[in-house]
C-alpha cells in the first residue's frame, strides 16, 4: 500500500516547554478508514492541526500524498478536505454562500457545484436550509455545511476531528456509509472520535495517542493480540490509558 500521510519525528511545544506532541511517528496507507484515539489533552486536534498546516511543526516533517505540509503548503491543501472539532466557521454567510465560496476556492465547476451541493445537503437534511445564515444554524447543522463544503471538491484524503459530533442517527450513518465508500474508492479517511463503538464498526488500523507520545499503531487484531486485556476496544483504551 502506498502510504499517503507520512509523520515523521513530530514534536509540538507549548510554553513551559510542555510537548503537546513527542517524537511521533505514523504511516497511514491509502484505501483505508484510520482511527485516531486518545483521551482529552492527549494530542490528538494538536496533530490534525499540525497536519493540516494550521498549527506550525517544531520538530520533524509530515508529508500528504508527497508533497510537505511545512514546504508546499498551498499544493498539499488541495489534496485534503479538512472538518475542525469546531465547526462554526463564516458564520455570518448564509449556507449556499459558504459552498460557493468554497467551490470558488477548488475551482469546482458551476455544473458540477450544483449537483453536488444539491446532492449533498439533501442527504444530510439540510438543502431547505441553505439560504439562512449559519448562524441561526444548530451545532449538527453547522457540522453538516462544513461536511458538505470538505466533499465538494472530492479530495482524495479526508481530515476530520471528531465528524460525529452534533449529528443526528441518519446523517451519521450517511457519513459513515461516506467513509467506507470513499476508502472502499482507494482513498484515505484519516479521523479522530471519542465514540469507541464507531471505530470498532469502521476502522480498518487504530492509533491511540496519551500525553503526546503513541501508545499502539495496528488493527484490532494486533492490539488484542498485545494486550489481552478484553474483547472491546474500550477496555484497551481504557487499560492504555489508565494513567489519565
Amino acid at each position: 500500500m502506498i502510504k499517503v500521510i507520512t509523520i515523521n519525528n513530530v514534536t509540538k511545544h507549548y510554553p513551559g516547554n510542555k510537548r503537546a506532541v513527542n517524537n511521533l511517528n505514523l504511516s497511514i496507507p491509502d484505501g483505508e478508514i484510520f482511527g485516531f484515539l486518545g483521551p482529552n489533552g492527549a494530542g490528538k486536534s494538536t496533530t490534525i492541526k499540525m497536519i493540516t498546516g494550521i498549527l506550525p511543526i517544531d520538530e520533524g516533517s509530515i508529508i500528504i500524498n508527497g508533497n510537505d505540509i511545512v514546504k508546499e503548503p498551498l499544493a498539499t491543501k488541495k489534496k485534503f478536505g479538512y472538518v475542525p472539532d469546531r465547526p462554526d466557521v463564516f458564520l455570518r454567510l448564509r449556507g449556499i454562500e459558504y459552498l460557493n465560496f468554497i467551490g470558488d476556492i477548488y475551482d469546482v465547476p458551476k455544473e458540477i457545484r450544483e449537483e453536488k451541493i444539491e446532492r449533498l445537503t439533501k442527504e444530510f437534511g439540510i438543502y431547505h436550509d441553505l439560504n439562512d445564515h449559519i448562524h441561526t444554524y444548530s451545532h449538527g447543522m453547522r457540522q453538516k455545511i462544513v461536511v458538505s463544503g470538505v466533499l465538494l471538491h472530492d479530495p482524495d484524503v479526508w481530515i476530520l476531528d471528531e465528524p460525529l459530533s452534533g449529528l443526528d442517527p441518519k446523517s451519521s450513518y450517511t457519513l459513515k456509509q461516506m467513509m467506507r465508500e470513499h476508502a472502499a474508492r482507494g482513498k484515505t479517511v484519516f479521523f479522530s472520535t471519542h465514540v469507541l463503538e464507531v471505530v470498532e464498526q469502521l476502522c480498518d488500523e487504530v492509533a491511540i495517542i496519551n500525553n503526546g507520545k503513541l501508545e499502539f499503531h495496528g488493527n484490532m487484531d494486533e492490539m488484542r493480540d498485545q494486550f489481552k486485556s478484553g474483547e472491546t476496544l474500550e477496555h484497551i483504551f481504557l487499560e492504555l490509558t489508565s494513567n489519565e
